[in-house]
């Protein structure tokens, strides 16, 4: 009976042996292109010329048996070894009587520290161009924390110097420990577990990650992971780097909030020195109550001063003065009123006079007499004695009364024009005569 050709054909009427599934497995297995991988060898052991390795994944519980064959082998020897950070081109190998998966290992080479810093250098310049190292992003770290988270390694001695000089500088510092590995192959993994943890506890005010000295892939590398470079840049809580020495800068220096030169030296930046606060508020007692005393001193002087004006020496003597000047002010005033009284009653005299004397009945007292004549119009003062006729009415007014009369004789100023006037008054009294 014929075989499936394919996988997806096969049945439970129409298996595949095992060993028709084991080569088909193993000629899609090593069809795989030959690629380069890094990891660290546990293992090595050089056997009749050949090289029996594993090889595991740096950071994951991953591993895998490689064996280098003699070719390659023989190069290996001396320059790598268990513990060895590698990077090799291998291609997988299923070896069908046992099944079992390995890695051919095809070239190999260890991975050097400038290798390393070469790659740290690369992915500072990449989350640079990203923006996490911006000091716009840096947070300011509490003057007085609550609670100091501090992610350090088990039983360190980083840990015991944090500790000592904090509290040396402030006693009731209290502190949220979290000991993790701080080297080796987890420890990136750890301190980012760690510092999530602290950041979600809201008691926990700043986060300290410290680690002492040591050789420079030690202190270097783990804390200049990538995962946990970005998981510092998204914590909430201000973060103090406190890594190595001065001289060890690893990636977290650059994302923290803060750097301490050393772990010694973060106390310095978590806590103020209490002895130093005293004293600073002492010298601040000090010269706020120099400062009273001065006010006091200064409004003391000064109310003494103001008591021994005359004004509250002897304050009846303004009111005396002010009396004196009132009456002063009332004497003037009276004097000044009955002078213009005076002066008015004066002038009133004076004019009622000139009025008087202008007024006709003055002139009718001398004698005078004022003459109106009966005109179409009505009566009017009489000025011309050449405007009326003879027999006319005449209304004389003197000082006393009035009087009517007749005009019997006129008399014109002008002795030719009176003369003509009487002998036409003459003419005019013969023909009413006449006409009678």
């Amino acid at each position: 009976m014929s075989q499936p050709a394919q996988a997806q054909d096969t049945s439970a009427d129409t298996p595949w042996p095992l060993s028709i599934y084991s080569g088909k497995l193993k000629a899609h297995i090593e069809a795989a292109p030959p690629t380069w991988v890094e990891g660290q060898l546990v293992e090595f052991n050089l056997r009749n010329g050949n090289a029996w390795m594993t090889l595991r994944d740096l950071e994951q519980e991953v591993s895998f048996s490689t064996v280098a064959w003699r070719a390659l082998a023989g190069s290996l020897d001396g320059t790598v070894q268990p513990g060895s950070r590698v990077v090799a081109l291998v291609k997988p190998n299923l070896y069908e009587k046992s099944g079992r998966l390995s890695l051919i290992a095809q070239q190999m080479k260890p991975v050097g520290l400038g290798d390393l810093l070469a790659r740290i250098e690369q992915l500072k310049q990449r989350l640079a161009a990203e923006g996490l190292f911006r000091l716009e992003l840096k947070k300011q770290l509490p003057v007085l924390p609550q609670r100091i988270g501090l992610i350090t390694g088990r039983n360190s001695d980083a840990k015991k110097d944090i500790l000592r000089n904090t509290h040396a500088r402030w006693a009731a510092a209290q502190f949220e420990i979290r000991e993790v590995a701080t080297q080796g192959p987890s420890a990136p993994q750890e301190v980012a577990a760690a510092l999530a943890e602290l950041d979600a506890d809201p008691r926990v005010e700043v986060i300290v990650i410290a680690r002492g000295g040591g050789a420079l892939e030690e202190v270097v590398l783990p804390f200049s992971d990538e995962r946990l470079i970005r998981a510092v840049a998204a914590a909430q809580t201000p973060v103090v780097s406190a890594i190595g020495h001065e001289a060890d800068r690893p990636l977290l220096d650059e994302v923290a909030d803060m750097r301490a030169s050393t772990p010694t030296g973060a106390a310095k930046l978590l806590v103020v020195d209490e002895g130093l606060e005293r004293e600073s508020l002492s010298y601040a007692r000090e010269r706020m109550s120099a400062g009273v005393e001065r006010l006091i001193r200064r409004e003391t002087e000064w109310l003494a001063a103001l008591r021994s004006r005359p004004v509250l020496a002897s304050p009846q003597d303004m009111i005396t003065g002010r009396a004196e000047e009132l009456k002063n002010l009332r004497r003037r005033a009276l004097l000044g009123m009955e002078t213009a009284m005076r002066r008015d009653s004066d002038w009133v005299a004076q004019t009622r006079a000139r009025v008087r004397s202008l007024s006709p009945q003055s002139t009718l007292d001398r004698g005078y007499a004022v003459v109106q004549a009966q005109h179409s119009a009505g009566w009017e003062v009489l000025r011309d004695a050449g405007t009326i006729s003879s027999g006319d009415h005449l209304s004389i007014m003197v000082a006393s009364g009035e009087l009517t009369a007749r005009a019997e004789e006129i008399y014109p100023q002008d002795k030719t024009a009176a003369r003509e006037h009487k002998a036409s008054q003459d003419d005019q009294v013969q023909n009413r005569e006449a006409a009678q």
